[in-house]
């Protein structure tokens, strides 16, 4: 399964709660380019990456002590054409980049933005990030001044209605008596893919930069430091999970997750005002049309405690 494919696999969790009781639908066997997509799940799934993105960046920038920089290959892709999208990771493919890891963000205290700005500007902008090697000095210097790094995650819920938001953990026999919920427990939580461990943990030792994980949910967001995430699993607090992806082209792989519950994560922001589901459209060229919905509007505001997180980090790289 190439990159794209992969960047756009959907939880088959996700999918059925998303068609439960639809009819078959003529557009099912829609063709993109050559890319074979069978529902509008896979282009929501898009929208909604990249809605949840902009809200991240939008509410460090608005603090005015912070700014966020997009920095791994999904997060400096094209934001406002799946097939430029797509085209993108083609590009990445043959530069024989398709499996390249990098976080998706990074935060940057204000004071640097020109120092930043200009580092981007001669390497050819953002898009060009994930087509230059991090050995390059510029690429050193650009994450030797930032203050975190962000790989980004979003769900299709609304966190405050989820059954067990907010509830308390209890000792859990299949846990050793470590505290926790129960296994079937519906809840936000802070998404870590197993083949991504690694991979971050090892790119977070050798830059000498933190990664956090920001998970954002339709009304709320919450952050986990990958070193919590990774202590949390070695304590047996959080187990792992198997689920089944599905890629837009039918193929079904299955991944190991980890799921950490919001109570173990920080708070880290809170949506204001409307987010709408605006109804779209993709039309290839032979006129087949493929309805999807992406997500517009809303404000994310970052939590007093997600700022505490980010003086406390920065104070330490002074």
């Amino acid at each position: 399964m190439d990159y794209f494919e992969t960047i756009l696999s959907v939880s088959l969790e996700d999918i059925e709660l998303e068609l439960r009781g639809l009819l078959p639908v003529p557009w099912a066997d829609f063709w993109l380019n050559p890319r074979r997509l069978r529902g509008s799940d896979f282009l929501m799934r898009w929208s909604q990456g990249v809605w949840s993105e902009e809200r991240l960046i939008q509410a460090v920038a608005d603090t005015g002590r912070y700014f966020a920089l997009a920095y791994g290959p999904s997060g400096t892709a094209p934001d406002d054409d799946v097939r430029e999208f797509e085209l993108y990771f083609e590009r990445l493919e043959r530069a024989g980049l398709g499996r390249l890891k990098r976080p998706d963000l990074l935060i940057f205290p204000h004071s640097a933005r020109p120092e930043v700005e200009e580092l981007v500007h001669g390497l050819g902008g953002i898009q060009e990030l994930p087509f230059t090697p991090e050995d390059r000095p510029e690429m050193a210097k650009l994450v030797g001044r930032a203050t975190i790094a962000v790989e980004c995650e979003n769900s299709l819920w609304i966190a405050k209605q989820m059954p067990d938001y907010g509830a308390a953990l209890t000792p859990q026999r299949r846990l050793g008596g470590e505290l926790g919920l129960k296994k079937g427990a519906v809840l936000p939580t802070v998404i870590l893919k197993d083949e991504d461990r690694a991979v971050l943990g090892a790119w977070q030792q050798e830059r000498g930069l933190n990664i956090h994980i920001w998970h954002v949910f339709y009304d709320l967001a919450f952050g986990l430091s990958l070193d919590r995430a990774e202590e949390l699993v070695r304590e047996g607090k959080i187990e792992p999970t198997v689920q089944v992806f599905q890629a837009p082209g039918g193929a079904t792989t299955r991944k190991t997750i980890y799921k950490f519950y919001h109570l173990y994560a920080y708070p880290l922001g809170e949506t204001e005002g409307e987010v709408k589901l605006v109804a779209d459209r993709v039309v290839d060229k032979n006129g087949h049309i493929l309805p999807y919905v992406r997500f517009e509007g809303g404000r994310l505001n970052l939590t007093a405690e997600a700022l505490k997180v980010l003086d406390e980090v920065a104070a330490q790289r002074e």
